[in-house]
């Protein structure tokens, strides 16, 4: 007997996305499906190429198959994705899908680094990933990326964004002399975040970090003001004082005025490991746990202090956290 689309799609709604709580089938995650005699080709389509589960997904919608449909089954899957928006529609930012804003009450704990490495690993992954640097004062993510001397060129009249690794960057860092500072009032770091968010030609984005400055001052207020944010990541260290800045943060962003969606924590230079098992709390310990405990957020990672910052030694301390942020991403845009 021939093998039908109409069997397969049966079995396949058996098996449910573990976070969106649906079949796949009814989630339209179940794409071009092609038969050839005992080969079976379909498209497994998530919802972000960062998933963290798309290998067990996969593992049992060939199960599913070849349990309900043939036990003799070549069951060949294509894994795709279809970043979902996760944020209402807005013309400001409209063709990014989902805007991440990292945040610090305190300067110093590594904040940019860590919106970097998100950035890096999502794009890895497939995405299609920007920053947006907001730090008027003290813009960091030039530096950091080793791009500091490059300069936007023009579209017509939009910026076109420095380039890094696949992930588009703008920051005020580039448009002004390295030794410059900008010694300037609430409206014109208000006028600057307009600009980088209709001024620059950011095309078709899956995810967009903010990178925030430090503290909660007018910058803050601008970004939450103007563009609809699709969550937040408190980056804080172990330390009591950083802890203390990092609590007046998060209190801002929950004020039912401001009210935002705290992805989690990320807890930044956690302890220093030079042999595997001797680990070293140099700042302090479980400083993002009580936060998180105190906030009812979640901790989605404690970061160690490396030697090797490379982002290819950095990676895999990352993979964990970026899964849990665009799971809970994923439910938001179902939702939405």
């Amino acid at each position: 007997m021939n093998i039908t689309k109409e069997e397969i799609l049966k079995a396949l709604s058996y098996v449910d996305d573990p976070d969106l709580k649906k079949d796949l089938v009814t989630l339209n995650m179940i794409q071009n499906i092609e038969i050839e005699g005992k080969t079976i080709r379909f498209d497994l389509v998530l919802t972000t190429p960062a998933c963290p589960l798309k290998d067990s997904i996969a593992n049992a919608c060939k199960t599913a198959v070849i349990t309900m449909v043939d036990k003799d089954a070549d069951v060949q899957i294509n894994i795709t994705s279809n970043v979902q928006r996760s944020r209402e529609n807005n013309t400001v930012l409209g063709s990014v899908k989902n805007i991440i804003a990292v945040a610090s009450g305190k300067g110093g704990v590594g904040k940019s680094t860590v919106a970097i490495n998100l950035a890096k690993t999502l794009q890895k992954a497939g995405a299609k990933v920007g920053i947006l640097d907001a730090d008027i004062h003290g813009p960091s993510i030039p530096v950091l990326l080793n791009v500091d001397s490059e300069k936007p060129q023009m579209n017509g009249n939009l910026m076109v964004p420095i380039q890094s690794d696949g992930v588009k960057t703008m920051s005020i860092g580039y448009l002004v002399e390295k030794k410059q500072a900008l010694v300037w009032r609430g409206p014109m770091l208000s006028k600057a975040i307009s600009q980088f968010c209709t001024d620059v030609d950011w095309g078709d984005l899956d995810y967009l970090f903010i990178d925030l400055p430090p503290g909660t001052g007018d910058v803050h207020l601008s970004i939450i003001q103007q563009i609809p944010l699709s969550g937040v990541i408190i980056v804080t260290t172990p330390e009591d004082v950083a802890v203390s800045d990092t609590r007046k943060a998060i209190d801002m962003f929950t004020n039912p005025q401001l009210k935002q969606n705290i992805l989690g924590v990320v807890e930044n230079m956690s302890f220093f490991e030079p042999e595997v098992g001797k680990k070293y709390y140099i700042f302090g310990k479980e400083g993002g746990a009580k936060l998180s405990k105190e906030w009812d957020v979640d901790l989605l990672g404690e970061l160690p202090i490396l030697e090797d910052k490379s982002f290819s030694n950095q990676h895999k301390n990352y993979l964990p956290i970026v899964g849990q942020i665009v799971q809970k991403l994923s439910v938001l845009a179902a939702n939405t």
